[in-house]
């Protein structure tokens, strides 16, 4: 995309309004506002436009609002679209990205925004900093009728329980990582494995490759470490599992037509 340089508003500028610090977003009743510059104070404010939404130009502002700061995740909904969602992930983290590089790692010079790339330079060095971007995976298990899901660590206040995922290792796969983190987490070996779709994750920076597998040896044997629970469940007796517009509750969703279609026309 044609990337825009940071500008101090005039108060004329329409369109609509990220402001985010810290890694959350401003949402006045639960909403990303929409409007002009000067209607909504940010009149001489800095702000970078970072795309378009809806047909208007999404602006960036790094900033702290006194209320309304929230977690993106409200933005996720159960329909196809969501491009909301992917763009404020965009602006929560630049905002992050423009905050913890204020400064070059390797001379220490203050670094400025380029106006041709989502990077920080530095004058001094001439160094280049990119927005890191985690690959990671998450991979739904079944095993005949029934598909493995896990409580995690984080997810333990929540009593949520959810498919497995992890990060991919240097000289790894995407494939590899799926096996190795499945390996890791539950002392199971799994087969078939096949890729599903993908996520942007803003939280704090990661993609999410999705797949599914089958289950092929072993028993189950937690890594207490990650993992609180696990086991094999019927799709007519789940836990709590995540919300929809997750790419975990379409793995889940997905295994579950697996399981029903076991069920109703037996071998696969």
């Amino acid at each position: 995309m044609n990337i825009q340089q940071q500008l101090h508003l005039t108060g004329d500028e329409k369109g609509y309004w990220f402001v985010s610090q810290n890694g959350r977003l401003w949402l006045p009743n639960g909403k990303v506002p929409f409007g002009q510059a000067n209607e909504l104070g940010f009149t001489q404010e800095l702000a970078q436009p970072i795309g378009e939404w809806n047909g208007q130009t999404a602006w960036l502002i790094c900033n702290q609002m006194k209320n309304s700061m929230s977690s993106i995740r409200s933005l996720l909904t159960y329909e196809a679209d969501q491009s909301l969602f992917h763009m404020a992930g965009r602006a929560v983290q630049l905002s992050e990205f423009y905050r913890s590089h204020k400064y070059c790692g390797y001379c220490g010079s203050k670094m400025y925004i380029s106006k041709t790339e989502w990077c920080c330079m530095c004058d001094n060095c001439k160094e280049r900093y990119y927005p890191q971007i985690s690959p990671s995976i998450i991979v739904a298990i079944r095993d005949k009728n029934k598909i493995l899901l896990a409580k995690h660590v984080r997810h333990n206040q929540d009593d949520l329980y959810t498919v497995l995922a992890g990060f991919t290792e240097i000289g790894e796969t995407m494939e590899m990582a799926v096996k190795r983190e499945v390996f890791e987490e539950s002392k199971i070996q799994i087969k078939n494995i096949r890729y599903v779709a993908s996520q942007p994750w803003p939280f704090p920076n990661s993609l999410m490759m999705a797949y599914l597998a089958d289950y092929d040896s072993g028993e189950i044997q937690i890594d207490k470490n990650e993992l609180v629970d696990a086991g094999w469940y019927h799709y007519s007796n789940l836990p709590k599992i995540p919300e929809y517009g997750t790419i975990a509750r379409r793995l889940i969703e997905d295994t579950i037509a697996l399981c029903r279609d076991y069920d109703k026309f037996g071998e696969d």
